[in-house]
């Protein structure tokens, strides 16, 4: 299965540092070892374009879609063996305790 994993910031991180795995683990443990396909860092949310098309206009807006002060930072693409398995690797990534971690299941369009 293949998930796309949310790397966002949260507004309550977790406190003891200690507690933190380094991210440099973290990728030996996934990228190196071929769980993880792909991911990077995004940039500030400050430097994103929102693309709309409302009644055949285009309408662009400087910021990110929503106003909030949780962002998406980054992102990875997983191929794992099942939900269990993704959230294992979501849990052991370092902003899942200094942010947040959400994860979502392809769905592929059937064309």
């Amino acid at each position: 299965m293949k998930f796309m994993m949310f790397v966002c910031t949260d507004t309550q991180p977790e406190t003891d540092e200690a507690a933190v795995p380094s991210i440099e683990q973290w990728v030996a443990d996934t990228h190196d070892k071929g769980r993880a396909i792909m991911g990077e860092r995004l940039a500030d949310a400050t430097t994103a374009t929102t693309v709309r098309v409302r009644g055949g206009e285009l309408l662009l807006t400087d910021g990110p879609f929503a106003e909030t002060t949780e962002v998406i930072c980054g992102f990875d693409i997983l191929e794992v063996a099942d939900l269990d398995e993704a959230i294992e690797i979501a849990r052991n990534h370092p902003m899942a305790y200094a942010g947040r971690i959400e994860l979502r299941a392809f769905d592929p369009l059937d064309l």
